[in-house]
């Protein structure tokens, strides 16, 4: 079944890149130009998602004004004959249709999810981290509905962290399928280091079928006293079995300051209008460090 409707969590507060995220959404922090979260949207688009329903919290209408229309802006450009800004801006809202719903209360990941039943439908969907942001040739979230098309199985996009890593993340118990596909059986979200399964961890992405709904409704809190969305997939994991995605495309973690500044500088290597003054000024700074 072609996956066409995807869910993009972006409630959270975004306590690890204060202050910048007190009155902005770090969700719209820049990569140079765009906000992340274009980017993950863009990622959805390429990737055949017809439907997206991005789920915000409190202050952050500032998201769904991005992805509208700006009339005023617009016949800006075009007086002006910004031709090429003015096709660039309005084809922002032209990328997929793009729906909101509101998490009141911050309970965790499975919670967002769980906020997202009645858009969904009762259809397989993708589920695209917030925080984020993953480049490459081939889109991430194209790579998990691909082996969700050829298992008929829940997709988890999963990579290789340090052991220091595993820690903070999730620890994937997993068997080779076939290429960068693998068979997950079990997982366990912040592992202490006696429960390591592997140092494969969930980043970023996922596809799931409509039962994870049942199965968040009967997931008890788990870490942090919030409804883990890992949780849940362990449960799916141990009864049906998962496929774990090793996807290509360097990602970036856009709730961390260090991972802002990688996107910034290594996104901005590669852009047509500043790439190449960024790379000499680089190489100038370099002598210095």
């Amino acid at each position: 079944m072609k996956i066409k409707k995807a869910v993009i969590p972006a409630a959270g507060l975004g306590t690890r890149v204060l202050p910048a995220s007190k009155a902005m959404p770090k969700e719209m922090l820049p990569i140079v130009d765009k906000p992340a979260i274009q980017y993950i949207v863009e990622e959805a688009a390429r990737s055949g998602i017809e439907d997206i329903l991005i789920i915000l919290s409190r202050g952050k209408g500032v998201v769904a004004d991005h992805f509208d229309r700006s009339p005023e802006l617009e016949q800006h450009l075009l007086k002006g004959q910004k031709d090429a800004m003015y096709e660039t801006v309005s084809e922002i809202s032209k990328l997929a249709n793009i729906s909101y719903v509101r998490q009141v209360e911050m309970k965790g990941l499975g919670h967002a999810v769980l906020c997202a039943e009645s858009f969904v439908g009762g259809e397989p969907f993708a589920v695209l981290y917030g925080d984020d942001v993953i480049i490459g040739e081939d889109p991430a979230t194209a790579q998990l509905t691909r082996a969700y098309e050829a298992y008929g199985l829940g997709c988890a996009g999963i990579k290789e962290v340090s052991p220091e890593a595993i820690l903070k993340y999730s620890s994937m118990k997993v068997a080779p399928l076939e290429g960068n596909w693998y068979k997950i059986t079990d997982m366990i979200e912040k592992p202490a280091p006696d429960q390591i399964m592997s140092l494969f961890s969930i980043l970023g992405r996922c596809v799931l079928p409509p039962e994870i709904f049942d199965i968040l409704r009967d997931t008890p809190p788990g870490a942090g006293g919030e409804l883990q969305l890992t949780d849940a997939m362990k449960t799916l994991a141990r009864t049906k079995g998962m496929v774990g995605v090793d996807y290509t495309g360097k990602r970036y973690d856009m709730g961390n300051k260090l991972g802002i500044l990688q996107a910034s500088i290594e996104v901005g290597l590669n852009h047509p209008e500043v790439g190449e003054g960024l790379r000499a000024y680089l190489k100038e700074l370099a002598k210095t460090l």
